[in-house]
């Protein structure tokens, strides 16, 4: 098994959000690392994430027949007629009642 790699203080990469939920425990042990390494919450997330997809062969595997396979695009799309697209619903609706979510857990 490879051995995970954190560089210290290097932080600079381009970002694309993603909205998750981590466990406590993995959450105070991420924020360790980040003192540990100098490095900011992102790029250790991102580090242990690209540690974890390499490190899967499976998946890797998937990966390499995935992008091995052409995607079928059509040569030359036609426009959707006028006459075949959905109309809008402009049936007016009854308003809402607002919405309560439970926060015990």
């Amino acid at each position: 098994m490879s051995k995970l790699k954190i560089e210290h203080g290097a932080s600079k990469v381009r970002w694309i959000l993603l909205k998750t939920k981590i466990e406590e425990s993995i959450s105070i042990d991420i924020d360790l690392m980040c003192d540990w390494s100098q490095n900011d919450r992102r790029y250790i997330v991102n580090q242990l994430l690209r540690f974890a997809l390499v490190e899967s062969t499976d998946f890797q595997q998937f990966k390499a027949q995935s992008q091995a396979k052409p995607s079928p695009k059509p040569d030359n799309p036609q426009p959707i007629p006028a006459s075949a697209r959905a109309e809008p619903d402009v049936t007016p609706k009854p308003p809402s009642s607002p919405v309560v979510f439970n926060q015990s857990q």
